[in-house]
């Protein structure tokens, strides 16, 4: 009885990560939102992490969490440092490339409770009055990623955390 248990435990393990190799190397999540305001009055919003605290979806998460900033005041060269609970876990974003007010590109590192680097995107486009705002992730999907890719939607996880961010930024943003 115990060798029938351990042969299916050995091909049901087979099995997942058979299924999680069979991921793809990297992923996307992205969502978007129209904000009632011109690019100009939004972009201050994301190109400042100072700022971030009115709307960021961590920073409700976990408000004792300890916060560092570093290098340029705004724009490119600036860092933001995070580490919190197990939920907003501990990592690193530094704003790499700017173009005003249509993008802004953000070197995003993870280090606790997983570790991943990755790119987040924001785009904003002029539309009519109104700006239409992408935020966007995207990386490499480690192995072990991949395994958890297997019970849980990377593409539901964190795209509940940036519709909820871009609802704040969209509150902020037309106050």
């Amino acid at each position: 009885m115990f060798a029938i248990a351990a042969i299916v435990a050995v091909i049901l393990i087979a099995v997942l990560l058979g299924i999680a190799a069979s991921k793809p190397g990297t992923f996307r999540v992205e969502r978007a939102t129209s904000i009632q305001v011109p690019p100009e009055k939004i972009f201050p919003w994301i190109n400042d992490f100072h700022a971030w605290s009115s709307w960021s979806p961590s920073e409700k998460v976990d408000p004792a969490m300890k916060r560092t900033h570093s290098g340029a005041a705004k724009g490119q060269g600036a860092v933001y440092e995070w580490d919190g609970n197990n939920k907003v876990g501990k990592g690193r974003m530094e704003i790499t490339e700017v173009s005003p007010p249509s993008k802004v590109t953000i070197k995003l590192d993870f280090l606790k409770p997983f570790e991943g680097h990755n790119v987040a995107e924001f785009t904003l486009a002029p539309r009519g009055s109104s700006t239409d705002v992408t935020w966007a992730m995207h990386g490499p999907s480690r192995f072990l990623t991949k395994v958890i890719q297997v019970f849980v939607s990377m593409d539901s996880m964190m795209g509940k955390q940036f519709e909820m961010g871009l609802a704040n930024l969209k509150a902020v943003a037309e106050k």
